[in-house]
């Protein structure tokens, strides 16, 4: 069975790309977990991020954007000794900045983010060499939540929640998940 070859590097990872990546996904609990977990793997492996994820949540509160928000000093002093996830001073304020900016929002997390999603065919990738790291929607997605008080969520980090949550479909031409 052909895949991209991300995905076949190991079981973790075969797992997430055939059940997961590029699946749409909708609601605002998933959405905001997905949305964080790709600011938490900013500069690392994702790998790194998927063997944690599950301390993720637990530490998180199910990534419940209401429960988050109202995290305080106590919780930031908690996350910061969990081992059991990516103790990064940026990231973990601007996890509970975000569930507090979503709180903020005048249209629900899930209308906003799919919002930014491409309309029309678009070419499928024939290599990884041939998947981008940012798109003209993705900047426009970042420009957007950073407008709305989001942090931590550059283009790149979009594009990358994008192909995560099935806004596009980067499969390549020769992989089974491919359309």
């Amino acid at each position: 069975m052909n895949r991209c070859p991300w995905g076949d590097t190991t079981p973790l990872y075969r797992e997430y790309h055939d059940t997961e990546w590029g699946v749409e996904l909708h609601g605002e609990t998933a959405l905001f977990e997905r949305m964080c977990l790709e600011s938490f793997q900013s500069g690392l492996s994702w790998l790194t991020i998927l063997r944690k994820r599950e301390n993720f949540r637990a530490a998180f509160a199910g990534f419940v954007p209401e429960v988050v928000a109202g995290f305080g000093d106590d919780d930031f002093a908690r996350l910061m000794a969990d081992a059991g996830i990516v103790r990064n001073r940026a990231k973990i304020t601007a996890t509970i900045a975000n569930a507090r900016a979503v709180g903020e929002l005048d249209r629900p997390l899930d209308e906003l983010l799919w919002s930014f999603a491409p309309t029309g065919p678009r070419p499928r990738p024939a290599t990884l060499a041939d998947v981008p790291a940012t798109t003209p929607e993705s900047k426009a997605m970042a420009k957007e939540l950073k407008r709305r008080g989001f942090v931590f969520l550059g283009p790149t980090t979009c594009y990358a929640l994008m192909q995560a949550t099935g806004m596009v479909d980067d499969h390549i031409a020769t992989c089974f998940r491919a359309g």
